[in-house]
């Protein structure tokens, strides 16, 4: 069989199961197995084995469990509580200030914990509802919330970043690294939107009127608030530029800064370390079972040897090694609207990398673009997964169709923010250049 009509079967297979419904790692791995054992005989489970236990060995591995560990315990805390009344104290008498510090604190939950649940989850249930007493349009509320969310896959530390690692081989370090200064940009973009949008139309988020803001010492105050966080933010990410750890070694930092806050907040005891660790258990047993499925499915991809035939395909798109990066893109925003990061990771990682590669672009900064489109994805309809986790924190009032129209205009500052980044590389790869 031609390589043509080998590639439309293994794709077309993929494609038959996933629209029967079944789960996408299962449908990656079992026809990623079944392919390779007809067509080069069951010697070649050997390689997938062998690839799955040096992936099993690599310690940066540990530092996903560890992560998760540290998310689950801040969910529970009273953090992200003392840091909106900080932020709703000192931003609450300008217009919009209330979107623009519910995303800064969505920033801050990312630099501490690395998924975006966690932030959407906890800003829809304090934030949402002050907003929407306070005059805030619905659909800015929510939009804000949501592009928030997605920061906590861009801003390091990041599971996803890790993930991109294990099936790339660039470095864990270099690739939090580049999504610092992105993370800031995005915040800032999404903030200047707000002010821009709220300096034209006022009503949209009305600032606190003056006999409810706060004096400068109760603000002053409030910043003890924000202690906490950077320590556990100097801990993890800190360590890790400073040299002092490896990323595994600076996720465990992370979990100590964590069981240190849920002691300061006194939610420290043993329901917590309990349900924490149950959850991180489901998690990491579901990741075991993506990077095999990737595995496998790289194996299926290289023995069909069909990587020429899609930079064949690649060479035909106008506009040069530009035009691909570009297509790449776009293919990456249209999979995200439908199929989670992980999934879209495992399918199109394969195929891109040594393309892009190739075309001699460093990978690190696209890994950035990929992990923004990620980002993106989280918000997009119609199964962005922060739409799902606000939807089932908000009023009975706020619809399915409201929190689809709110993430628009946030959508097109994701993409304004991933244009720039591919105009000027050097925001995502001159900091882990000057670290690393």
């Amino acid at each position: 069989m031609s390589i043509e009509l080998t590639t439309l079967a293994f794709f077309g297979a993929l494609l038959f199961f996933l629209v029967l419904g079944l789960p996408l790692t299962f449908v990656l791995g079992g026809v990623s197995v079944i392919f390779l054992y007809f067509t080069w005989g069951i010697d070649s489970f050997y390689m997938v084995a062998s690839q799955m236990w040096g992936t099993m060995e690599n310690f940066t591995l540990v530092a996903i469990p560890l992560f998760v560990f540290m998310a689950m315990i801040l969910e529970r805390t009273g953090v992200a509580n003392s840091l909106y009344r900080m932020m709703y104290l000192w931003w609450g008498g300008t217009r919009g200030g209330l979107a623009i510090g519910t995303v800064f604190i969505c920033a801050v939950f990312a630099a501490m914990c690395g998924i975006s649940g966690a932030a959407v989850v906890a800003m829809g249930t304090i934030a949402l509802p002050s907003m929407l007493e306070r005059g805030y349009d619905k659909h800015m509320a929510l939009g804000a919330i949501n592009i928030g969310g997605g920061l906590g896959i861009l801003i390091p530390p990041s599971i996803i970043m890790i993930l991109y690692s294990m099936i790339t081989g660039v470095s864990v370090g270099q690739m939090f690294a580049a999504g610092v200064f992105p993370g800031l940009l995005l915040v800032v973009l999404v903030a200047i939107y707000v002010l821009v949008r709220c300096y034209f139309q006022p009503e949209l988020a009305p600032a606190l009127p003056p006999e409810e803001r706060a004096s400068w010492p109760e603000k002053f105050r409030s910043l003890g608030a924000v202690l906490l966080p950077i320590l556990i933010v100097m801990m993890v990410l800190g360590s890790i530029m400073l040299g002092m750890t490896t990323p595994t070694e600076a996720a465990a930092m992370g979990v100590l800064g964590a069981l240190i806050s849920a002691a300061v907040y006194r939610k420290f005891n043993w329901t917590l370390i309990r349900d924490a660790s149950l959850r991180t258990f489901s998690l990491t047993g579901m990741i075991m079972w993506i990077l095999f499925a990737a595995h496998a499915f790289s194996a299926a991809y290289q023995s069909m040897d069909a990587q020429a035939m899609i930079e064949g395909w690649m060479e035909l798109i106008p506009g040069g090694p530009w035009g691909t990066i570009i297509a790449m893109q776009v293919i990456l925003f249209l999979m995200a609207m439908v199929l989670d990061p992980v999934g879209i990771m495992l399918i199109t990682l394969p195929v891109f990398m040594p393309i892009v590669q190739s075309l001699g672009f460093d990978p690190i900064w696209f890994g950035i673009l990929f992990v923004i489109n990620m980002e993106i994805g989280y918000m997009t309809p119609p199964f962005g997964f922060n739409l799902f986790y606000l939807k089932g924190v908000v009023p009975p009032s706020i619809t399915m169709q409201d929190i689809y129209r709110s993430v628009l205009p946030y959508v097109m500052v994701g993409i304004v923010g991933l244009a720039i980044i591919m105009m000027f590389p050097q925001i995502a790869t001159w900091l882990p250049g000057y670290v690393f």
